[in-house]
């Protein structure tokens, strides 16, 4: 998609530090951590949202394609506890629109937000 920040990250236009890529999906440091490890993690196909992402006929091969990804970075860097974020509109924290998760930790998320 024109003018997205993540799509350009998945094509190799724009410089990230990845950690983990498949043909499916990429994962990155995210640029304003908030924890030790603060990664997202994007389908390569441009999906607005978990909305949109829902109604796609890709979505199953695609969410396991995201759940490999998450569960290969966990055993790569040793992680065993973390948070998996997804903010979807912007009236709930969505800034950039393209759907991807936050992985987070180092941090405990719960001790800041009650849910």
């Amino acid at each position: 998609m024109d003018n997205c920040i993540f799509c350009a990250i998945a094509e190799h236009k724009i410089p990230s530090e990845i950690v983990y890529e498949d043909n499916l999906v990429v994962a990155f440091k995210d640029v304003k951590p908030i924890a030790p490890t603060h990664l997202l993690i994007i389908p390569k196909e441009h999906f607005k949202d978990f909305l949109e992402f829902s109604q796609s006929p890709k979505r199953a091969e695609i969410s396991e394609a995201l759940m490999h990804a998450v569960n290969t970075i966990c055993e790569e860097q040793g992680i065993e506890s973390f948070h998996l974020l997804n903010n979807c509109g912007e009236a709930h924290g969505q800034s950039v629109f393209h759907l991807h998760f936050h992985l987070i930790s180092g941090v405990d998320l719960t001790k800041h937000i009650k849910f």
